[in-house]
């Protein structure tokens, strides 16, 4: 694709694609070039948890080359759900137009960015989403499979979403649409971000769309996820419930 296809994709809008990294050197050596690859237009954020393995200082070589990569070095791992807020107050702060969250472990194939960033013309949010036709997932076994549905299940039931993958990270926001959320009052610090922005999206009035993804585990590197994380992110979406019920404004 070439600059001017993926100018047009985003309809002359300013997009910051986010990395929320921990220990991912490895893998942002070989994903940056393939998202740049496949969306000239955007620029890159590396939100980096002070990974022991160089992932930070490792950005940093990549900015100096390439003005579209920026890096956000934090003194300590805070939480992914702290790092994906710190990359939304970035956009923010920074007059992106669109706001595009991927995982930092190919996961989320990088050739798919161009199609998040096309369909933001037809709604506030864009969903990369292993649950509706055409969409899956490659390297799960059984209890990860068990997990993510029933957490799926769970925000909907909960939280009132309509939309099939709540959990998923891959998605395309329209700022002018979150510039009106206080980032200071989300409940979650870990991976119940995921939930949370879609409900409090919702709360906003805005509209969804979502594309078929193919998910694939990680080929390098450790997962993040474990089963204090799966407890916290319950934890949260009941809490979230209880906005909802007791009518708790959360905006």
């Amino acid at each position: 694709m070439s600059a001017d296809d993926s100018e047009t994709l985003a309809g002359g809008r300013r997009v910051l694609v986010s990395l929320c990294t921990y220990n991912e050197r490895e893998n942002i050596e070989r994903l940056i070039p393939r998202i740049l690859a496949a969306a000239p237009q955007v620029e890159i954020v590396v939100v980096d948890d002070h990974s022991p393995d160089g992932t930070g200082e490792y950005a940093d070589e990549l900015s100096e080359a390439d003005p579209r990569i920026h890096v956000m070095h934090r003194p300590q791992k805070l939480g992914l759900g702290v790092a994906t807020l710190a990359a939304l107050g970035y956009a923010i702060e920074h007059d992106y137009d669109v706001w595009l969250n991927m995982d930092a472990d190919f996961s989320h194939s990088p050739e798919k960015v161009p199609e998040l960033i096309a369909r933001m013309q037809e709604a506030d949010v864009a969903i990369g989403s292993r649950y509706v036709p055409g969409g899956g997932v490659e390297g799960w076994g059984l209890r990860r499979h068990l997990m993510s549905r029933s957490i799926n299940w769970y925000t909907r039931l909960l939280l009132g979403l309509r939309t099939k993958d709540n959990s998923g990270a891959f998605r395309c926001y329209n700022l002018s649409r979150l510039r009106k959320l206080d980032l200071t009052r989300f409940r979650a610090t870990g991976y119940a971000i995921q939930e949370e922005l879609l409900y409090r999206c919702r709360q906003l009035g805005c509209t969804f769309v979502e594309i078929p993804i193919t998910f694939s585990d990680r080929e390098f590197g450790e997962s993040k996820i474990n089963q204090k994380e799966a407890v916290l992110a319950v934890w949260v979406i009941f809490r979230l419930a209880l906005d909802r019920v007791l009518h708790i404004s959360v905006t």
